[in-house]
């Protein structure tokens, strides 16, 4: 049985999903949840796909350092207009809410009435390499997630 940070009240109302030492980067990932947060499931997935399309923009509220401004950024009001387009983080995040979907299919909750609770983001741990180097020396290298 896997352990959630949150358990819910009533166990039989709620559908759950799960992705650990995903590769993404941790601030995106972050960015998203917080925004899809509290938002119905189908309306979550439409502006993940809008993103996707760059029709829409995630906003960053708390990573802000080096994020450049955008104008969509003004739509969702964005502190100091930040926001962007993360592709990556924003397909692996939609797949693990398809997958909370289909649970809840599983499960026989209505459709339409699927809302975003609970969304927590965890770092991944680096992945460690070694490379090898002149007289025989060997060094580091790692990739950060």
């Amino acid at each position: 049985m896997v352990r959630y940070s949150v358990e819910p009240d009533n166990i039989e109302k709620v559908a759950k999903s799960r992705g650990s030492h995903l590769r993404v980067h941790f601030k995106h990932c972050r960015e998203i949840a917080h925004f899809t947060k509290g938002m119905n499931v189908n309306k979550a997935m439409k502006v993940l796909d809008d993103v996707l399309a760059f029709k829409a923009v995630i906003p960053f509220v708390k990573y802000t350092g080096g994020i450049g401004r955008k104008a969509m950024a003004k739509q969702c009001k964005a502190p100091g207009s930040k926001g962007r387009w993360p592709v990556k983080a924003t397909a692996v995040y939609k797949d693990l809410l398809s997958n909370a979907k289909a649970n809840a299919e599983t499960k026989g909750l209505d459709m339409d009435a699927l809302i975003i609770d609970h969304a927590q983001v965890n770092r991944a741990p680096a992945g460690r390499r070694r490379t090898y180097r002149a007289h025989g020396r060997i060094g580091k290298y790692a990739s950060q997630p």
